[in-house]
């Protein structure tokens, strides 16, 4: 469910982030869905307690999980966050293509780098 990369120069708590946002947008959590408990999710990935609870403060802070005293953290609606990363994502686009076209690229190999982009980055997802 979770892998670590300790090559990853970012902190372990954030991949741990990245991670379960992935895993709750693309509906592989489901809303309501229990979260790994602090305790058995440090132990399954060998961490100290505290970088798993500071991932889920963060996921809780974003509006991806939420928490309920004595019973656990929560996966929460997830369309919200889906709706919210898209507009992001597009946000990104809009301005890469901006970029791309004061470069002199023209929309049609602007279309062709972003297929190749698309292809690659399935490729990727699919070796992992």
């Amino acid at each position: 469910m979770i892998l670590i990369d300790h090559k990853d120069r970012r902190p372990i708590y954030e991949q741990i982030i990245e991670r379960f946002e992935q895993l709750i947008l693309c509906g592989a959590l489901e809303k309501n869905a229990p979260m790994p408990s602090v305790r058995s999710l440090a132990m399954e990935l060998s961490l100290n307690p505290n970088t798993i609870q500071r991932a889920y403060q963060e996921l809780e802070r974003a509006g991806y999980i939420y928490t309920i005293k004595g019973k656990g953290s929560f996966v929460s609606e997830a369309s919200q966050n889906a709706d919210k990363k898209r507009q992001e994502v597009k946000k990104e686009m809009y301005e890469g293509i901006e970029k791309a076209l004061l470069a002199g690229i023209s929309p049609d190999e602007l279309r062709k780098m972003l297929e190749t982009c698309i292809e690659e980055a399935k490729k990727g997802r699919d070796n992992q």
